[in-house]
């Protein structure tokens, strides 16, 4: 059994998506569309190239996504956050620092009683991340 967190984005998928993979070094699934998709053919015309499936593999974990569907209002990414596990120093510091260009920090990057780094952020597109390296490699 895997847990699987699935981000529902308010049109900026591919961009949050692509941005994801660059700053971890995850490798990028397809980006589906929901023009074309069976079952979204009542979509907008102006949401037909929007995504309605990607995700971002992370050695085996996945995070997964997509744009809403415009009957759904967007509410944002709240109660959660994507936690990322590392196994070392440089990649924690790296992936952070990457992940927060453009959002905001809300615990910056140290050490703690239970990592030699955790720290907390919310990225551009609105989603919470928190980082964690237990151990230097």
């Amino acid at each position: 059994m895997n847990v699987n967190p699935y981000l529902i984005l308010n049109g900026d998928c591919e961009a949050a998506f692509t941005f994801y993979a660059q700053a971890t070094g995850g490798t990028l699934g397809p980006m589906m569309r929901f023009e074309g998709t069976e079952g979204c053919e009542d979509m907008p015309a102006e949401y037909k190239q929007k995504i309605m499936h990607t995700h971002v593999m992370f050695g085996q974990s996945v995070l997964m996504g997509s744009d809403n569907h415009p009957s759904y209002p967007y509410e944002g990414v709240k109660g959660c956050s994507v936690s990322l596990s590392v196994d070392s120093i440089a990649d924690a510091e790296r992936i952070f620092a990457a992940l927060s260009d453009g959002g905001q920090v809300t615990m910056p990057l140290a050490q703690t009683f239970w990592a030699v780094r955790f720290g907390m952020l919310v990225d551009t597109f609105g989603v919470p991340w928190m980082i964690n390296c237990e151990k230097d490699a």
